[in-house]
């Protein structure tokens, strides 16, 4: 079991910068594929990002390439998704998922799909001002 708490949400004009992180607690951390995956209101949840059990390998959504980078820290049990220059578009509820890839390679393409992923955090708001 693992749990996952999300925090750094808030509200920014546009072209500003937010840093969200995620911290899990439970099964080993360095073991899973990380995700962070977004949902605005009326609208289906879509990929952001993903990073592979070691860091090594990233994987961006086209709306955010460019302007988002993941990053992890296993020894701290942490994942954060730098935001820069921020469009009111980005504006929506923003969810960290954990994957057991059980240290498999990385796969760009379940990382991308919500079902590959088996826990997820509450949220955090984000609000682009335009």
């Amino acid at each position: 079991q693992v749990q996952l708490v999300e925090s750094g949400g808030g509200l920014v004009q546009a072209g500003g910068s937010l840093r969200l992180s995620c911290v899990a607690s439970g099964r080993t951390f360095s073991g899973y594929t990380m995700g962070w995956f977004r949902q605005a209101p009326g609208k289906e949840r879509e990929f952001v990002s993903a990073i592979s059990w070691s860091g090594g390998s990233t994987h961006y959504a086209d709306s955010v390439k460019g302007r988002f980078t993941i990053s992890r820290d296993n020894a701290k049990n942490t994942v954060a998704l730098q935001m820069n220059s921020l469009k009111p578009e980005d504006t929506a509820v923003y969810y960290c998922a954990a994957d057991w890839s059980h240290y498999r390679p990385f796969n760009p393409v379940s990382g991308a799909s919500g079902a590959s992923y088996d826990y997820w955090g509450q949220g955090t708001q984000v609000t682009v001002s335009s």
